[in-house]
């Protein structure tokens, strides 16, 4: 149990745990892990058969790290110390943990949640936009990404690695679970209104914004590669359109200001599938994420000599557009040109020398990032 000045509920939920324990006949132990409280929890905790953690580092991802690797058992069932979750109707979660599932989430949509339990804002927009967001970036198998109650087998989630100090630890052991291949399972819990009379430690938007931060950056797909092979489509699609003159759609003339902006996007575009390519491969080599069999193909398909051609010829290309544009203004004794004539020729030429040097750095950078380290 986490635990930041909860003297109010903290002996009701010990009272709840030692209760299970007893009539369970399991052998295990309870775990305040203490983040700095003084209103006296640590007392009680002990007073109460608990064993007390010191956590120095502040944040609940950093209490929950602390109390996890301090448990002696083979399983552990993590849970809020504020009384909102019953810890005397575990049943249904040590029973998925025999079956050998490694991690077994409550889900309160399916249990229930009380009146008053969780506010408006968390229970129609918060929680199920960000467990939507989470299914939909890792296919998670998780209903309810945010319950604090949940069991796990403590060696597998030890291998996960969590990183996080923040409310974000939550959604990191789910994500990184899904993506290690763990198995999960889901049980309904109730969720009950907290039994203190002091405002929560969470913050909605804040804590909303961690937790969708942490989504967006343990996925590159979706936060560099779709959005930029779509920017990069459109960018390529309306510049072959415009190339050859200006095109009237409806009474609306698109002409060189648009090929600017689609040019734009075409160099936004790539450069937003290069970072893709580069996070995917920084965070598998920094044990962020697991090894991606995609990845690994991408990286034999892009080799830094295929990279460095690649990059030559879109430079060469530019370059070769630049020399026509200066010689067909030399032949107009380098005096006033037909704006819209030249932009064209200009335009992607000078998009082509843009993504033609960012191919040839990019490539020396995926280099350096699988240089092979001890």
């Amino acid at each position: 149990m986490p635990c930041l000045n909860e003297a109010e509920t903290l002996a009701t939920c010990l009272a709840k745990a030692r209760g299970y324990l007893k009539h369970s006949g399991i052998s295990g132990e309870i775990v305040v892990a203490d983040n700095g409280s003084i209103d006296g929890s640590q007392d009680i905790a002990l007073s109460h058969g608990a064993r007390v953690v010191a956590i120095c580092e502040r944040g609940y991802g950093a209490a929950l790290s602390g109390g996890i690797k301090a448990a002696q058992g083979r399983y552990v069932i993590m849970g809020d110390s504020d009384d909102s979750y019953d810890f005397s109707a575990l049943d249904a979660f040590v029973a998925k943990l025999r079956e050998g599932y490694e991690l077994v989430m409550g889900n309160r949509f399916k249990g229930g949640i009380k009146q008053g339990a969780m506010p408006p804002l968390h229970r129609y927009l918060g929680n199920p936009v960000l467990t939507g967001v989470g299914r939909l970036f890792f296919g998670s198998p998780v209903s309810d990404f945010h319950c604090g109650l949940r069991g796990f087998d403590k060696a597998a989630i030890a291998r996960l690695d969590l990183q996080t100090t923040g409310m974000e630890f939550a959604s990191e052991m789910v994500v990184k679970a899904t993506l290690h291949g763990l198995r999960i399972a889901e049980v309904p819990t109730t969720l009950s209104p907290d039994g203190r009379r002091r405002p929560p430690h969470l913050r909605s938007w804040r804590d909303g914004w961690r937790h969708l931060r942490f989504l967006l950056i343990y996925s590159p797909r979706w936060l560099f590669l779709y959005p930029g092979f779509a920017l990069m489509a459109l960018g390529l699609g309306v510049m072959l359109w415009l190339v050859p003159g200006p095109q009237t759609v409806s009474d609306v003339t698109f002409d060189i200001h648009t090929l600017m902006y689609a040019a734009a996007a075409t160099v936004l575009g790539v450069q937003s599938v290069v970072f893709a390519l580069l996070a995917q491969v920084f965070a598998v080599s920094a044990r962020l994420l697991p090894a991606n069999a995609r990845v690994a193909r991408a990286k034999q398909m892009l080799t830094l000599e295929r990279g460095l051609g690649l990059g030559a010829v879109l430079t060469l290309l530019g370059l070769a557009g630049s020399g026509y544009a200066v010689t067909t203004w030399g032949s107009e004794s380098f005096g006033p040109l037909v704006a819209g004539a030249m932009m064209r020729i200009v335009i992607p030429s000078v998009t082509a020398l843009i993504v033609g040097v960012q191919m040839i750095f990019a490539s020396f950078f995926l280099s350096i990032l699988q240089v092979r380290r001890k």
